[in-house]
């Protein structure tokens, strides 16, 4: 399996940016607004925006670390001290629902994550839970084990990336500090 070394105050950055721009959405809004982002710029530039690790669960996608986090904050899971930036920076309500606390560092993100970002909130912000479920229903999920590692890959493939890319991907493991588990 190949993963990414995931960069818990850009995730922050991420999801603070992506609550504030759809006041209050719930979690499955947010995993697969990231998700989609994600899978373009990995399959655009070689690389993730967060680099968290995704589950194929039952709803599609879900980004294993920061669901963790958010769990924790609604009261369930182990805690862990990498969640302290996660549990300053949001408030959850009705067990799904985000609001931030905080404003987003911008400084964080690259104007390629903005771009990819902007486009996949653009894109999913009006459709319905359960169409947004199946659109990220996509080949690199239908291919992993279900409540499994979904393959980086996969991924990339699902987000139209060519093989130059993959080989980019591949070549640069070292330089993205990518883990073949």
């Amino acid at each position: 399996m190949t993963v990414f070394k995931l960069n818990i105050e850009k995730a922050k950055a991420v999801m603070l940016y992506i609550t504030k721009q759809l006041q209050e959405p719930d979690f499955l809004k947010v995993f697969k607004i990231l998700y989609f982002a994600e899978r373009e710029h990995l399959a655009t530039y070689g690389r993730p925006i967060v680099g968290d690790t995704y589950i194929a669960m039952k709803r599609g996608p879900v980004p294993s670390f920061i669901y963790d986090a958010f769990k924790f904050i609604r009261g369930e899971g182990y805690y862990n001290i990498a969640y302290e930036p996660f549990i300053a920076a949001f408030n959850i309500s009705n067990r799904y629902f985000l609001s931030a606390k905080e404003n987003p560092d911008l400084e964080e993100l690259s104007k390629s994550d903005l771009t990819c970002i902007d486009k996949s909130i653009k894109e999913n912000k009006d459709i319905d839970f359960n169409a947004l479920s199946e659109k990220s229903h996509d080949s690199a999920w239908l291919e992993a084990e279900k409540d499994d590692e979904m393959n980086v890959f996969k991924i990339a493939c699902a987000g139209g990336a060519n093989e130059t890319m993959l080989k980019y991907i591949e070549e640069s493991k070292d330089y993205h500090n990518i883990v073949f588990a």
